[in-house]
Parts: structure tokens; C-alpha cells; sequence
């Protein structure tokens, strides 16, 4: 069965064909891939948005640059707002020669096109560092609530071995309508930041460390292990999937489910 948002795009194409703007075959082939696009290497999941709140997100690692060009061409024909993840700026330049908007973040090597800036949250998304080096992956998660269409503030080098830097900012966690906290070593932070305020914290454990830390299992563990409940975690160094998970959280509406 087609969702909303594939029945809207139906209606727009039988419009355009009706107006005689499109031809049959043309008309034929928009249809065919109002779920998905197979282009050989992969296939396009233009309905992502109508299930899951936003579209498609290309991971870049161990595809080629052509393949993810490949595909955030044929999202821009249908997203206003996309992502790449880890990838670099010469992929990025690449992208730019299609996508004459698209952005380059180096900490986070991330590339994002944002042409909607529709403000969809409730509150605001606190994004939380124990230390400096946890920076790429937590902005790489603000980077993504940002783009889902959220208001974020970045709270940077904050951890527990100076513990008067968190308390400082009480006021705005408090504020805050979910919080996303990475932090090596030991995680010690979110378990911190959980026991300051009375809303979701995502924890996002990173793979800064010694060796003790076994490049962030120390930090997962130790974040499984919270005794704050509001504490939930994601996986090492997943800063996109905090990102969209906090934004969901702070969402104005839910996507309809049939």
C-alpha cells in the first residue's frame, strides 16, 4: 500500500502528466520508483521519509566517491535535506559538482545539504562532550539533529575530571528537551548529566582512550552500567544515530503508522 507521502508524490506526477509536462514513459518511470530506485550498486529508499521521519542517510565508508555521488544525486531530486557520513572532502567536492549547496564539516566528516531549515522540535538539543577529542563524533550527532530540523546547543569539554565545567551549565541542560553526551575513557559523564535533569539522555560512548579503555568498550560498558535512569546508549562512536534518535524524541509529530 502506498503511505501519504507516496500518494502525494502520485498525485503531483498524474498532475504533470494531465498538464502534459510528462510523457508516458517518463511518467511511468517516476512511478515505478516512488518506493525505490534501483541504480545497480544500490538501491534508493525514496519512501524512507514517509516511514522513519527522514531520508535515506548515505554511511560513506567502503563505498567508492561515483557511488556516493551515485546516490545523493537521486536523493536531491526528492529530499530537500540530506546526509553523508563519514566521508571525506574529496568525496565532498565531488558532491558540490552536482549539488552546488551541499556543505563539508571536517571534524565530522560529514557532508550535508540543508534546504529545509523548518524548525520541527518541541525544545532544543543539548549536545555534550566529556573532552575536546570527543568533538567529531558529537558533532557529527549535531550536525544531524540540526539537519532533522532541531535547535542544538553545543556544550564542549565538560568532563568529569573537572566536574565544575558540567555544573555550570545546569541551567540550559535543564532547559534542554533531550541531551546527547559523548564521552571516552571511562563514560563516566552522561551518568552526571542524567542525574541533573528530568529528561532523556542519549550517551554516546566514544573510542577516545588507553588502552584500558579497548578503543570505547570501557566507555559502553561503563554507560550500560548507569544507574541514572534516564540514561540509553548507542553504539561506539555513533554520533549520526544519537542524532537522529534525540531528534525523534523531540519531534512535533510522529510519523503516521498503518
Amino acid at each position: 500500500m502506498l503511505r501519504l507521502m507516496d500518494l502525494n508524490e502520485l498525485k503531483i506526477l498524474l498532475d504533470a502528466y494531465k498538464r502534459g509536462e510528462l510523457e508516458t514513459g517518463n511518467a511511468l518511470e517516476h512511478i515505478k520508483n516512488l518506493h525505490f530506485e534501483d541504480i545497480g550498486f544500490a538501491r534508493v529508499d525514496h519512501s524512507r521519509a514517509a516511514r522513519q521521519g527522514f531520508p535515506e542517510v548515505v554511511f560513506g565508508g567502503g563505498k567508492t566517491r561515483a557511488q556516493v555521488v551515485g546516490i545523493v544525486e537521486r536523493l536531491a531530486q526528492r529530499s530537500p535535506n540530506i546526509i553523508v557520513t563519514r566521508t571525506d572532502e574529496g568525496t565532498f567536492g565531488e558532491i558540490r559538482n552536482v549539488v552546488t549547496d551541499a556543505e563539508w564539516h571536517e571534524s565530522a566528516r560529514l557532508v550535508r545539504i540543508r534546504r529545509d531549515k523548518t524548525n520541527q522540535g518541541v525544545g532544543s538539543i543539548a549536545v555534550v562532550t566529556a573532552g575536546t577529542s570527543d568533538i567529531p563524533v558529537a558533532e557529527e550527532a549535531a550536525l544531524t539533529a540540526e539537519t532533522m530540523g532541531n535547535t542544538v546547543d553545543r556544550i564542549w569539554d565538560a568532563g568529569v575530571a573537572g566536574i565544575h565545567r558540567v555544573l555550570s551549565e545546569r541551567s540550559l541542560l535543564q532547559r534542554s528537551r533531550v541531551i546527547i553526551v559523548a564521552a571516552g575513557m571511562e563514560g563516566a559523564l552522561p551518568s552526571v548529566v542524567g542525574g541533573l535533569v528530568g529528561v532523556p539522555v542519549v550517551a554516546v560512548p566514544t573510542s577516545i582512550g588507553y588502552g584500558a579503555s579497548f578503543g570505547g568498550v570501557a566507555a559502553l560498558l561503563g554507560m550500560l552500567n548507569s544507574c541514572a535512569s534516564n540514561v540509553t546508549v548507542v553504539n561506539i562512536d555513533n554520533g549520526f544515530g544519537a542524532g537522529f534518535v534525540a531528534s525523534l524524541i523531540n519531534r512535533r509529530w510522529t510519523v503516521p503508522v498503518e
